[in-house]
């Protein structure tokens, strides 16, 4: 490659990614959020709406369902009439839901607004990773993938202290703090779906912020790789429903997702039942502990994935770090021995995430890329459902083992997917061999 070359090259990747990726990761913080914010709010809501432990749990999983019946379409819809208005649609449809949400008065009203509130988000994650591949090569996705979902450790970050905060200090009109909380963390997702309607591109070629040259170099090299991908990949959506790899995909990322959104709404009332006069602002700290220890996992296993090319070993290390973390948290008595497995679990859940997404779309061709992405991840997202289900069924260190169990199977599955060679560009511009049977 000369030098010309790679200064287009360089200057190219580098305004995409300043341009596409923070706004994106803003976006996905406020979103997982608002999914998460009901385990916060269940430290004082449960009482006052009467839940029992079996209700939350469901309660907390039936926003997948309706995110799961509504996801394919949603990523269909997107490609059709464009990212922009379809991401910005979800956010502000799916804020305006999570703020009425405040308003319930029983648990049937509860259910119902979670359930809306899947339905509003369906698609919006997919719908990021599918516009991923509109953006970045190959080789860029695992760190573009990386930095979006660093949304989920820096979510709880912000939102655990933020959330407990809210509800231990701001009662205004007499209104419960829980209530505020879901009116104060909804209105975000409202104004950022308005901004995307302006900041947003929808290809590089709609680009205001690309030169010419810039423009025509990065649609060259995503059109190569969409050539390529045609040679190795199912080009039709029927052949790509028909393809084993599609439904492995799918458990792989189930198996994360029931164990990272069964923690996700369950951990402040974990750690509430070791340390019970803990105040709410004090759960909330403790709370963020495994997703700092998760933020360096993920960076880590996305960078070295990507350099190495060795998706496949990274995903099954993160399944074992997983398997053995949970599994310790089943013999756990004490709330700090509680919080250091979930931190040793947590390298796995989040390294996971690291890696996964880049692997994902080498299975894909553009025109299967839209349904292939939303059904992996429509199917994975009902790990949602059953993650906060299991806590709600079964005694704590039962739903440990459950998990750990799971993590373990994901491996084997790992282990029995392969895929054909693909053709990628090297940092050095050779054409190498990616034979991914790592």
């Amino acid at each position: 490659m000369n030098s010309i070359n790679q200064s287009i090259e360089s200057t190219t990747i580098k305004k995409t990614m300043i341009r596409i990726l923070p706004f994106t990761f803003l976006c996905y913080v406020i979103a997982y959020l608002d999914r998460v914010n009901l385990g916060f709010a269940a430290l004082e809501m449960n009482a006052d709406l009467a839940l029992s432990a079996e209700a939350f749990g469901l309660l907390s999983g039936i926003f997948f369902l309706g995110y799961f019946l509504f996801e394919i379409p949603s990523n269909m819809i997107m490609h059709k009439v464009g990212a922009k208005i379809w991401i910005a649609r979800i956010m502000i449809t799916w804020g305006i839901i999570a703020i009425l949400t405040a308003f319930v008065q029983s648990a049937t009203h509860l259910y119902i607004a979670r359930f809306l509130l899947g339905v509003a988000e369906a698609g919006f994650f997919p719908g990021i990773i599918l516009y991923f591949t509109y953006w970045f090569r190959s080789k860029e996705r695992g760190r573009a993938s990386a930095s979006l979902v660093l949304a989920l450790p820096i979510g709880t970050i912000i939102g655990a202290p933020l959330s407990t905060w809210i509800m231990d200090n701001i009662a205004w009109n007499g209104m419960a703090g829980w209530r505020w909380m879901f009116i104060l963390e909804g209105s975000p997702a409202v104004i950022l779906g308005i901004v995307t309607l302006f900041y947003l591109s929808n290809r590089p070629k709609d680009a205001i912020w690309l030169t010419n040259e810039e423009k025509n170099w990065l649609e060259n090299e995503l059109d190569r790789e969409r050539k390529e991908s045609l040679e190795v990949n199912k080009a039709s959506k029927l052949e790509m429903f028909k393809d084993s790899k599609v439904w492995k995909l799918a458990f792989i990322y189930f198996a994360n997702y029931t164990a990272i959104y069964g923690l996700g709404f369950w951990l402040p009332s974990i750690i509430k039942s070791f340390a019970n006069s803990s105040s709410n602002m004090e759960i909330g700290w403790l709370t963020i502990i495994p997703a700092l220890i998760g933020i360096p996992s993920m960076l880590l296993f996305g960078w070295s994935s990507d350099k190495r090319n060795e998706h496949r070993k990274h995903l099954i290390a993160s399944f074992l770090f997983a398997a053995a973390g949970f599994i310790a948290c089943g013999f756990a008595n004490s709330a700090t021995m509680m919080i250091v497995m979930i931190s040793f679990a947590a390298i796995g859940l989040y390294g996971f995430v690291g890696a996964f997404f880049s692997f994902m779309t080498l299975f894909f061709t553009e025109s299967t890329a839209p349904a292939g992405i939303a059904t992996v991840n429509a199917f994975a997202s009902l790990g949602g459902f059953f993650g906060p289900m299991i806590f709600g069924q079964l005694a704590l260190s039962n739903g440990m083992f459950v998990i750990g169990a799971l993590a373990i199977l994901a491996c084997a599955v790992i282990l029995s997917l392969k895929q054909k060679g693909l053709n990628v560009v090297s940092g050095k511009g050779d054409i190498e061999k990616n034979a991914i049977n790592q």
